[in-house]
């Protein structure tokens, strides 16, 4: 599939995706330079994420509404404070797929409802991302896939029932194509969990392109999802994880960030074919493979011994494998050191 030009696919090299999230701070000028540490870095896409505290929970201090006090990055705080302190403004996005845009970038963004949709469509977003805790909004999925445009999916959290189910959905509605996401829905989240194998199981399964939506530290495990198949990486980015941020933990700064893209790269470049073959590079290599070679100029007659025939490199004369039929053969003529044997000679 397509998404503002940009092919997806295994084909194609890995469409990567700086998720800026919370990481701005609060602050645009934050996250208008997120976006220029992402063009720097040559990823392909800035992603947000489209909610206000009120759409996307409600303003509640019972023990439903708060998170988990062992939870590594957010206990005990209630959903009402984290996303207060982690959205976007809505003010801010036009002004964001601007500067995205003038520096080359995709800019998307996930949706958490129908009045993010009518925002993301009036600033033309080329595709959506559905969250893994919204993957069973039916009306979300229906709102996203009416649009018409690709939806990337991530399955964190959920069941192959409930990711079949959304599929369904979002496949019914309108959707132009949907790359589920394989994702671990934990914060920072565990790399023995990633189970990056069973990323072409899930294409296969399900009959979709499949990427990946990291939350773990470092590149490691992105790298693995791009050598099982991955056609998308999606990672947080930071400015620097020493300030700190409701993201910051398993978010990439800058540099790392550009590693990413590189090595993502390059990662799906070695993929190759599944035939083992020669390779073009490898010419020079075959040039100055070992052969048989005279080691001393000899006379004729002399006989074919360790001392006037030895296997070295380069390529030229006979395969090294062919010393038992020449050793002990004698020379039909003077033969100078450095000629490459061959059978005339014998």
């Amino acid at each position: 599939m397509r998404i503002a030009g940009r092919t997806i696919g295994t084909e194609s090299p890995p469409f990567v995706v700086a998720e800026i999230s919370g990481n701005h701070g609060g602050r645009l000028s934050r996250a208008l330079e997120l976006i220029d540490a992402a063009a720097d870095a040559g990823v392909d896409a800035v992603k947000f994420q489209t909610y206000t505290a009120d759409t996307i929970t409600i303003d509640a201090d019972t023990a439903a509404f708060r998170i988990s006090d062992g939870h590594g990055l957010w206990g005990g705080r209630t959903l009402y404070d984290l996303y207060t302190e982690a959205h976007t403004p809505w003010d801010w996005h036009a002004e964001l797929f601007r500067h995205a845009r003038r520096r080359g970038l995709i800019p998307f963004s996930s949706p958490f409802d129908a009045t993010a949709v009518t925002l993301l469509e009036e600033l033309e977003a080329p595709a959506y991302k559905i969250a893994s805790l919204e993957i069973g909004d039916t009306g979300l999925l229906r709102a996203v896939a009416a649009t018409g445009k690709p939806v990337m999916l991530s399955n964190g959290a959920a069941t192959l029932q409930e990711v079949t189910a959304a599929i369904d959905t979002l496949t019914s509605a309108g959707a132009s194509g949907i790359i589920l996401l394989s994702c671990v829905s934990a914060y920072p989240a565990d790399p023995r969990e990633v189970n990056a194998r069973s990323i072409p199981v899930l294409r296969d399964a399900l009959g979709v392109t499949v990427g990946f939506s990291d939350h773990t530290p470092g590149l490691g495990s992105s790298l693995a999802a791009v050598a099982m198949g991955a056609t998308v990486i999606e990672k947080h980015m930071t400015m620097s994880r020493a300030e700190g941020g409701v993201d910051a933990a398993f978010s990439l700064e800058p540099s790392e960030m550009k590693s990413l893209a590189v090595e993502a790269r390059r990662v799906w470049e070695s993929l190759g074919s599944a035939t083992p073959a020669v390779s073009a590079g490898e010419s020079e290599s075959r040039r100055l493979a070992r052969s048989l070679w005279v080691v001393r100029d000899v006379a004729a007659g002399e006989e074919v011994t360790s001392d006037t025939v030895r296997s070295i490199r380069p390529a030229g004369g006979l395969a090294p494998a062919e010393w038992d039929r020449v050793q002990g053969r004698r020379f039909r003529s003077d033969v100078r050191k450095g000629t490459p044997l061959r059978w005339d000679l014998l």
